[in-house]
């Protein structure tokens, strides 16, 4: 039987693991289990309601980084906000997917970044 665009993306779906964090989540544990995720090939999503709950995911995922980085695993980041239901009550969270960066990605934007802040930083100082 031929595999449909619905059949494969079901198939995607079920290798990513979703880790809620709450504020009074161990950034270092939260990033352990990221990277060992990341190191079994899933991609993780991580969600978090709230302001402490965000702070400690985005440091989870900067850990996860060093811990991923000197085995040569670079990640990427890609937020996204979410609406759910907690307890019968509408939230809005923000959710992180979380994958390793294609091996072929260059860090084409970076060179411009630099360029285009330092015509920035130019400007304000001339002024």
């Amino acid at each position: 039987m031929p595999t449909t665009q619905t059949d494969t993306v079901i198939e995607e779906r079920a290798e990513i693991g979703c880790l809620k964090v709450s504020s009074k989540s161990s950034p270092a544990s939260v990033a352990g289990a990221i990277a060992g995720m990341i190191k079994d090939g899933a991609v993780v999503e991580i969600q978090a309601v709230g302001a402490g709950a965000v702070n400690q995911a985005v440091k989870a995922i900067a850990i996860s980084r060093g811990f991923l980085s000197p085995i040569g695993i670079e990640i990427v980041c890609v937020p996204a906000f979410a609406d759910i239901v907690i307890n019968g009550e509408y939230r809005t969270a923000i959710r992180f997917s979380v994958e390793p960066r294609s091996k072929g990605a260059e860090r084409v934007a970076a060179p411009a970044m630099e360029e285009a802040c330092e015509e920035v930083f130019a400007d304000m100082a001339s002024a």
